[in-house]
């Protein structure tokens, strides 16, 4: 199934002293999706926000809130996560050993419900669980800080991804280095979202924004 490409600005890159205005200005500057990347410092080596932060943000737009947990575990934060705002949540494969538990609990709370995949992990363990996502999101830097250089060897896992979904509705999201440069890489193997944060948020500025998110969005249309 092919769905027209999507752009989600990733708001790890923006000025969190201003964050619900710098979810209107990116809202405003053409993002089709808002990326939330929740990290807790021991899953990855960073910590950013949780369920809090996005609930008091959620009224600064009514596009999608696209929330990426990055924790370990995950499962006992769902709830929060669902009743915060967020209408994607996806998970790690390697943040637990349940996932098709994980999976199903997402579903329960009326929320799409999407797996991650870190750069070296094999997309042979979404092979069981494809009946229940809408999303793979694949990590093309590892996950933990913003503004990392993609790791080229994602491209053919993208491809390898996509004719594992085969027909199925499942949209193929990538994360990490997405610039106008590698967005036309990933899109012509089989991604349908790019999640970008350092690539739309230079600039600091609503226009800056815009500039940027149109840059990545022709550069994808190329593939």
């Amino acid at each position: 199934m092919t769905h027209p490409v999507l752009i989600a600005p990733s708001i790890l890159s923006a000025d969190f002293g201003k964050l619900a205005d710098e979810i209107r200005a990116v809202d405003a500057a053409g993002a089709d999706w808002i990326h939330c990347d929740v990290m807790d410092g021991h899953f990855v080596p960073n910590i950013t926000f949780g369920a809090p932060v996005i609930k008091s943000v959620r009224g600064a737009s009514k596009k999608i809130f696209d929330v990426h947990l990055m924790i370990a575990p995950a499962d006992p934060y769902l709830a929060d996560f669902a009743a915060a705002g967020s209408d994607i949540i996806t998970v790690h494969a390697e943040a637990g050993p349940h996932l098709d538990r994980s999976l199903q609990a997402i579903r329960a709370l009326g929320k799409k419900a999407g797996v991650s995949l870190n750069p070296s992990t094999p997309e042979g363990v979404i092979e069981h669980i494809l009946d229940r996502i809408d999303l793979v999101l694949l990590m093309t830097v590892n996950p933990g800080f913003g503004g990392q250089s993609f790791i080229p060897s994602v491209i053919e896992k993208v491809r390898r991804v996509k004719a594992l979904i085969g027909a199925r509705p499942i949209h193929i999201e990538v994360d990490g280095g997405i610039t106008p440069e590698t967005a036309p890489l990933v899109v012509k193997a089989g991604a349908d979202i790019l999640v970008a944060g350092s690539a739309v948020f230079k600039g600091g500025t609503q226009q800056s924004y815009a500039t940027n998110i149109s840059a990545i969005r022709k550069a994808a249309e190329t593939a």
